[in-house]
Parts: C-alpha cells; sequence; structure tokens
C-alpha cells in the first residue's frame, strides 16, 4: 500500500479541520485521487470520503423525496380539491380536508418557503410551497371544484389543466361582460317576481334561487357561433323552464302571460295542449356579432329526464341534415337537470351510455344541473348513496364542474369551459351549479314543512342578483342610476305585455314546423295509397340483396337461402316475411327514402331471420347488401343497441320528429320488452300530438304471438296500446301476410301525414310454410286494413269469426278439416286502430247470411284486442251478440307450460270453428 504523502514539516491534518480554507485545495487534489483510487490515499483520508458523500447522498435523497410529496400533494389538490370548495351560497366557509393537509404528506410549515418544480401544474417551472398551494387553493377550492382526474385520456386532463390552471378558474369578464351578465340576472330574476305577484298561486316552478342559469346558457348561446355550433337542441324539465323560454328562446311574454290568463290560439291547438312548463319552443338567436343560432326547446312530460334521450336523437337526426356526421360539432345537444332526478333516474345512465355509440353518438353533450340541494321534500341523504349527484357521469369519464351558484362570473367561465371542451374532445361535460330553491317544489307548496332550517337560512339569503349588484357598485362597473334605469326599463315591458294581454290584443303565434315537413302534416285519412313497386325495380332491389360481394366469405347457411328467394322475385314464386321486408326497405332506397333500424339483435333479426349485415367469415368484414342497390340510392342505417328499451326508444323517436322523410324503425328482442320503455310510450309516442301538436312516424316492431314460451315472451301486451287509441293518435296493426306487411312498411312513409306505427310482428310465422306470399302481390296495389275471405266468394258462410294476427294460421288449418268449411268465414283485421268502420261495412254486407259472429283471439280475454274492438263490432254488427272466443282473464300474459298452451290453443279454435 502506498504511504500517506504527508509531509514531515507539516502536523498531521486533524480531522476537525480537514476541509478549512488553508488546505481546501490539498483536500480537494485528495478527494480526486480517491474518486480515482480510493485505495490511494490512506485509510484515514477513505473514512473521511466515505462519510462525507454519505452525508451528501442523504441530503439529495431527503430533498428527491421532499419533491415528489409535493408533487403528490398537487395530484391531491387536482382530484380531492372540490371537497373544500366554497360551494354551496348558503352553506359555512369551507373548511379542511384530512387528505389536503401539508401533514399527510410530510410536509409542514417549515418548508412554505423552499422551492420545488412545478411538474405539470401550469405555473412558473420552479416555486416556493406557498405560492404553490396558492395556485392550487385559487383553482380548486374558492368558487369551482373540478372532478377530471377519472379521465384516462392524458390529452384531455392537460387540456383542462391548461385552460384552467394559468387562470386560476378566475374569468377576467371585463365592465361590458359584467353588466350583460346583470342584465341576464335582472331578466331572470324580474321575470318570476313579475309572474309571482300577477299570478299568485299559480304554478310556475320559479327558477329563483338559480337565476345563474340564465347567463350561463346566454354566454353558451353567444359562444356556439364561435366554435361552429349551428344548432342546440335543449331539453329541461319544470324549473325555471318558462324562464328559459322567455329570456333564451325569446318567447314572447304577452305569449307566455296568455298562458297564465289561459287564453291561448284555438288554431294553434289540436287535442288537449299541456300545461305551459311542458311545452317547447323554437328560435333563431342572434349572438353580438350578428351570428345566428337556431335554439329549440323540446317539448317534454313530468317524467323529469325521459326527454334525455330524445333530445339526443333528435340532436343526432339535426347533425344528419347538416352533413354533421363525421365530427358532430355543428348541432349541441344541451341539458338542463335537476340534481335529484340526475342521481336518481336510471333514465340518465341509459343516455349516458349512448353517448359513444356508434349508431346514437352525438359529439357530446353539455349538461347543466340546477342543483336545489334537494328534490321535492327530499334531501340529498336521502336521495342518493354517492357524494355528488353528478357521479354517474363518471362511468363516460365526462369532466364535472362544481360551481357556487352565488358566482355567475364563476358560472359563465366553467359553462363556456365546458362546451369548449365539448368541441374540442367531442365528449360530454357536466357543469353542477349548486344553489337553492326559495319555493316550495312549486308556488302552492310549503317548504318549511320539512326543511325549516333550510329555508330559515334562504328566506334570510339576499338573491344572486342583488349580490352581484352590490359587487358591481363596489367596483366601480356599476352606477346606481344605471342599475334602477335597467331595472325600471325591463319592469315596463313586462307591464306593457301584460296589459296587451289584458286588452285582449292577439298573442304573438308560435314557431312553425320546419320545412322539411311540408307536405305531410295533414289529419289522419284511411284513403288507399298505391305502394305497388314494378317487377323491373323488385328485381333490381332482390339482385342486389342476393349478391355476394367479390371474395366475401359469407356464412353458408345465410348463402344457401340466397339463390331461392332472387328466384322467386324473378318467377313471381312466393317470399317470406323478412325478405318482404328487405324488399319493402331497399325499394324505398331505391326511391331516395333513407332508412333507419335499430335495436336489440336487430342486424341479424332476434329469431335470425333478417341478416341485414353480413360478416365476412374470416376477416369480420361487414357488408349491408341494401346499401348496394344502385348509385345515389338512399342509405340504410341499421344498429345493435345497447341492452336497454326506454333511452333507445326514445333516442329513435326523438329522431323520428325531425326525420319525416325517412323510415325510422325501432324493434324490440320481445314485444313485452316494451314494458321497460313505458314512459316514452305513454308520455310522447302516444300523446304528443295531442298536447303538443308533434307528428312522428316510428314504427315500433314488437315481436307478438302465444307459442308457448312462458309468460315473458309471448304478449306485446298489446290491449295497452288499444286502450290509448284515440283521436288518431297511433296506428296498430297485427298481420297474416308478408305483402301485408311490404304494403305496411312503404305506405308508412307515402302518405300524407305522419302517426307512430305499432306493429305485433311475429316470430313463428317468420318460417311459417303458409305465411308466404306471391311476389307478384308485392307488385301492385296497398295496404288492406280487413282481409276478407276470398273462399266465401258468394257470402253463404253462417259463422263469420274474426280474428288477428298468428292465429288465423291455426283457425285455416283446423278449418280445412272440417266437414263443411264453407260453413264459416275467417276475416282478418290487420289494422285494429285506427279501426276501418267503411271496410267492415263492405264486410257485412257482403255476409248477411250470417247468423254467428265471433271475436277470436290467443291472448287473455283481459288483454289482446277484445275489449277496444268489441263495441266497434257491436255497431258493425247491430242486433247480433258478437261471442268471445280466447282465453280466460288472467293475470299473467300466458302460462309457462307448453302442454297447457296446446291444450288452450287448440280449445280455442274448435270454439271458434265449431261453437
Amino acid at each position: 500500500m502506498t504511504a500517506e504523502p504527508t509531509p514531515k514539516s507539516e502536523p498531521r491534518p486533524r480531522r476537525a479541520s480537514a476541509a478549512n480554507a488553508f488546505n481546501a485545495d490539498y483536500v480537494d487534489r485528495l478527494y480526486r485521487q480517491w474518486l480515482e483510487a480510493a485505495e490511494d490515499v490512506g485509510q484515514s483520508w477513505q473514512m473521511f470520503f466515505d462519510g462525507f458523500e454519505f452525508s451528501r447522498g442523504c441530503a439529495e435523497s431527503e430533498t428527491a423525496s421532499r419533491q415528489s410529496r409535493v408533487a403528490s400533494l398537487i395530484y391531491a389538490y387536482r382530484d380531492q380539491g372540490h371537497r373544500i370548495a366554497q360551494l354551496d351560497p348558503l352553506g359555512a366557509a369551507a373548511g379542511r380536508h384530512p387528505q389536503l393537509e401539508l401533514e399527510q404528506f410530510d410536509l409542514g410549515s417549515q418548508d412554505l418557503e423552499l422551492e420545488f418544480d412545478t411538474g405539470h401544474l401550469v405555473a412558473p417551472q420552479r416555486a416556493t410551497l406557498n405560492e404553490i398551494l396558492a395556485i392550487l387553493r385559487e383553482t380548486y377550492c374558492r368558487h369551482v371544484g373540478v372532478e377530471y382526474l377519472h379521465i384516462q385520456d392524458v390529452r384531455q386532463r392537460r387540456w383542462l389543466q391548461a385552460q384552467m390552471e394559468p387562470v386560476r378558474n378566475r374569468p377576467s369578464h371585463g365592465r361590458q361582460r359584467r353588466l350583460e351578465i346583470l342584465r341576464s340576472l335582472i331578466d331572470a330574476e324580474l321575470f318570476e317576481t313579475f309572474i309571482g305577484s300577477n299570478y299568485p298561486g299559480q304554478k310556475r316552478f320559479s327558477l329563483e334561487g338559480a337565476e345563474t342559469l340564465i347567463p350561463a346558457i346566454h354566454a353558451v348561446v353567444e359562444l356556439c357561433p364561435e366554435l361552429g355550433v349551428e344548432e342546440v337542441v335543449i331539453g329541461m324539465a319544470h324549473r325555471g323552464r318558462l324562464n328559459v323560454l322567455a329570456n333564451i328562446l325569446d318567447k314572447s311574454y304577452a305569449t307566455i302571460f296568455g298562458e297564465f290568463e289561459d287564453a291561448p290560439i284555438p288554431e294553434q291547438y289540436g287535442g288537449g295542449g299541456d300545461v305551459k312548463y311542458h311545452k317547447g319552443f323554437s328560435s333563431d338567436h342572434a349572438n353580438a356579432d350578428g351570428r345566428a343560432v337556431h335554439l329549440s326547446l323540446t317539448a317534454n312530460p313530468s317524467h323529469l329526464e325521459a326527454v334525455d334521450p330524445v333530445v339526443e336523437g333528435r340532436a343526432r337526426a339535426k347533425q344528419r341534415q347538416r352533413g354533421d356526421t363525421a365530427t358532430r360539432r355543428k348541432v349541441l345537444p344541451l341539458l338542463v337537470h335537476g340534481d335529484a332526478a340526475f342521481a336518481g333516474q336510471g333514465l340518465v345512465a341509459e343516455t349516458l351510455n349512448l353517448s359513444s355509440l356508434p349508431g346514437y353518438r352525438t359529439g357530446g353533450t353539455l349538461h347543466i344541473i340546477v342543483n336545489n340541494q334537494i328534490g321535492f321534500t327530499t334531501s340529498p341523504d336521502e336521495a342518493r348513496s354517492t357524494t355528488y349527484c353528478t357521479d354517474v357521469a363518471k362511468m363516460i369519464e365526462a369532466p364535472i364542474f362544481h360551481v357556487n351558484g352565488d358566482d355567475p362570473e364563476a358560472m359563465v367561465f366553467v359553462t363556456e369551459l365546458a362546451l369548449r371542451f365539448r368541441q374540442e374532445f367531442g365528449k360530454d361535460a357536466v357543469v353542477d351549479m349548486v344553489c337553492y330553491r326559495r319555493h316550495g317544489h312549486n308556488e302552492g307548496d310549503e317548504p318549511a314543512f320539512t326543511q325549516p332550517a333550510l329555508y330559515a337560512r334562504i328566506k334570510s339569503h339576499p338573491s344572486v342578483r342583488k349580490l352581484y349588484t352590490a359587487a358591481l357598485l363596489e367596483s366601480g362597473d356599476l352606477s346606481p342610476e344605471m342599475e334602477s334605469r335597467i331595472t325600471a326599463a325591463f319592469k315596463d315591458e313586462l307591464r306593457r305585455a301584460l296589459e296587451s294581454v289584458r286588452r285582449g290584443e292577439p298573442v304573438p303565434r308560435g314557431p312553425v314546423l320546419d320545412n322539411i315537413w311540408s307536405g305531410v302534416t295533414e289529419p289522419y285519412l284511411d284513403t288507399p295509397v298505391q305502394t305497388g313497386v314494378d317487377h323491373g325495380a323488385l328485381v333490381q332491389v332482390a339482385t342486389a340483396l342476393c349478391t355476394v360481394p367479390e371474395g366475401f366469405k359469407l356464412n353458408p347457411k345465410v348463402a344457401r337461402q340466397l339463390s331461392d328467394r332472387l328466384t322467386a322475385v324473378r318467377d313471381g314464386a312466393e317470399v317470406d316475411w323478412s325478405f318482404a321486408e328487405a324488399l319493402a326497405i331497399s325499394s324505398l332506397l331505391l326511391e331516395g327514402t333513407p332508412v333507419r333500424l335499430s335495436g336489440q339483435d336487430s342486424a341479424r333479426g332476434t329469431f335470425s331471420q333478417r341478416h341485414a349485415v353480413w360478416q365476412d367469415t374470416e376477416s369480420g368484414r361487414e357488408h349491408v347488401p341494401a346499401n348496394s342497390i344502385a348509385p345515389g340510392q338512399a342509405h340504410f342505417c341499421v344498429y345493435n343497441s345497447m341492452l336497454s328499451e326506454a333511452a333507445v326508444l326514445g333516442f329513435d323517436y326523438g329522431y323520428s320528429l325531425v326525420e319525416p322523410q325517412m323510415l325510422i324503425l325501432w324493434e324490440a328482442q320481445f314485444g313485452d320488452f316494451s314494458n321497460g320503455a313505458q314512459v316514452i310510450i305513454d308520455q310522447f309516442i302516444i300523446s304528443a300530438q295531442a298536447k303538443w301538436q308533434r307528428s312522428s312516424g316510428l314504427v315500433m316492431l314488437l315481436p307478438h304471438g302465444h307459442e308457448g314460451q312462458g309468460p315473458e315472451h309471448s304478449n306485446a301486451y298489446l290491449e295497452r296500446y288499444l286502450m290509448a287509441c284515440a283521436e288518431d293518435n297511433i296506428q296498430v296493426c297485427n298481420l297474416t301476410t308478408p305483402a301485408q306487411y311490404f304494403h305496411l312498411l312503404r305506405r308508412q312513409v307515402r302518405r300524407p301525414f305522419r302517426r307512430p306505427l305499432v306493429l305485433m310482428s311475429p316470430k313463428s310465422l317468420l318460417r311459417h310454410r303458409r305465411c308466404v306470399s306471391p311476389a307478384g302481390e308485392l307488385e301492385q296495389g296497398s295496404f288492406h286494413e280487413i282481409l276478407d275471405d276470398p273462399r266465401d266468394a258468394a257470402g253463404q258462410a253462417r259463422r263469420l269469426v274474426l280474428c288477428s294476427g298468428k292465429l288465423y294460421y291455426d283457425l285455416l288449418e283446423q278449418l280445412e278439416q272440417l266437414e263443411r268449411p264453407d260453413e264459416v268465414a275467417l276475416v282478418r283485421v290487420e289494422q285494429l286502430y285506427p279501426f276501418c268502420d267503411r271496410l267492415m261495412q263492405q264486410v257485412v254486407q257482403r255476409h248477411r247470411a250470417t247468423r254467428e259472429v265471433v271475436w277470436a283471439q290467443e291472448e287473455p280475454q283481459n288483454r289482446g284486442a277484445w275489449t277496444s274492438i268489441q263495441p266497434r263490432l257491436q255497431r258493425a254488427f247491430p242486433g247480433t251478440e258478437i261471442r268471445y272466443v280466447g282465453r280466460a282473464p288472467s293475470a299473467s300474459p300466458a302460462t309457462g307450460s307448453m302442454r297447457v298452451h296446446r291444450q288452450q290453443q287448440q280449445q280455442i279454435v274448435q270454439q271458434a270453428l265449431e261453437g
């Protein structure tokens, strides 16, 4: 070992002074030598430098650890800062949260002045812990709380951070913008108080306590043209609806006051109309730059969130009309929710689940929640099991912005940010405006009965208009004289509108229907419409439907039937139900009428009957034969829906409100599954014509028929639809032949009016050997509401059996085995409503020899068509008893035993034919 190089003339360095300034150069040389070869500097110096390195490493390690803990702190504030944000206008100042305390990160007051890297925090690259905390608290813990770290896409998170953190979620509105916000608040509050004072006790579902909604929506409407939005489709429940109609959609105050005076325009309303806070409206709004955006508020029932999928369907149809099917940025769905409904209604989750599905996406929806912190009389702790009412929206990774409703500037900023996010990423965004409800659920309700402490606070809490006015007065943006002038002018405008109504002056008319409805607004007519398709066109269509593309590997079971189908059309042979459907759809496409079909398993068909979409057995590539008929043809859109009835049916109904020139079909997997969409059926499809004067040509395909498959797969609850029939509101059919189905589908878009069609579609008849039609029947004629018995040409039958649907074939087969089949005539009522009395009178005249009239059905007596059709038949056959044959009344639609089913079915057939 080399000897320690210490000169004898110098004392050995002492440990305490080894690194003093006197020998610093000497130590530095030894240190470099130690780094190169530690054993060359002697053992004592080795120990010294080992200790030095250890100390330095510890210091560096502690610094890195502290930096890591600061990064965790930044993440925690981004993730949990909303928990201490000052969101509740009625609540105390924000408190503390254990997950955000410095001690949670092994940090303390001694670290506040230390500098750290800020990482991805949009701030200076280095800042003290004090400065970092200030940025985080100002951004995430003041009047805005944000939940966005559940979003998996890093780009979206970084985009949000870049929008929020530089400005600390604090808007920088100029004086002019602040005055615009104030005017919106004045309009919102005074509109409510004016109605309240002039119509005390009348329901209006006041917006008081949530007036900030008006400047927020106004900001959206103003910003839309800048971001490429040309149309906004709005859906909302009752609260604040009149305010939105008046102050956003510009529905005249006189029209609204006329509704309070119960003075509607008679010619404007068909049916019974609806209450004022359910109605829809549309208008064109020009923003400050003069650029217009079309606004439409969708009519809605009292079922709070039922309008959600309807809005989405309308928006998608409008996107198609505007050629906006790629980015879907031109039409914005805007849904305004209540907090209790958003958390409590399953239809909200169903509609959210549609947001990214191919056949249903609309490029993102802007959701605004008017969070009254109460549902009728139910407090949040009784209304949901989640922290926030918005938690369900995390399922689609939507950003959620919680905002104090008493800070209108923050609300405007965040709502605009949510809209920009939607336009940037094509996704939903949620704004949760935490506010309160100054009155009860409605103006006749006393909220202090159930929430006395809450309403004591509300009673003493100043309105957001007063708070904001005071803030602008203090800042000098507003003078008392200006505030008085603005207020007086608006009060005068309201007063003049009311006086004009009470003087009986004409009330402004509402908006007219879009031009696309031109020619299809007539009342219901039973005049036959020719729906046949010439032979050449049918062959052209059939050829496309039966041609496999070059190199396409089609499933052999599907391929096997193609040749026979094409031959049937060419030679005039028989076609089955599913091919008749394909020919009807495809012939419409060839004529320029687009078709949309959606439902569970609709592409293949629940019963493997349709095969509208082919899959290559090797590559999985898809081919839709109906879209390969001819250049320039219309398009066939067929979608397998998610496992939902309410949202999907609501969506397709909404689509039909916008596309009267398109055949739109929704198919239930089994007819009884439509139970899950009963609110959409009752509140929209059945009654919209009478309530809101809104027509629809939607077709509902409901597989129906008793085949021994048990209660759940037998009955589409035909009686429910028939009980709801009145004023020609819907069409209800139960068909027996493919040709009838062909003509019915084509008739749906060839008549000068639109009504929903409820079709009891078949199951076993899809492959029944006798349920076929000659192809020639598709080439001429039209749909027949009633099919008389061709066997009884002379009208000599003694017994007339009327029936509908699948039972006809059971009766026919048994009838042919009788000794005197000519004594019984089978008449099929193919359209049960609207009932065609004209055709029934022809049946009566033809069968004048009839002595017995029987109505036969396979459904239980309290189900099926009996209750509806019996009085109609009785009028047609006066003085003749109409005898019922069918199953006995039953609480369940059908038996679960195949043996019992067959016994019952045979008994029905025998009693109907033989008595």
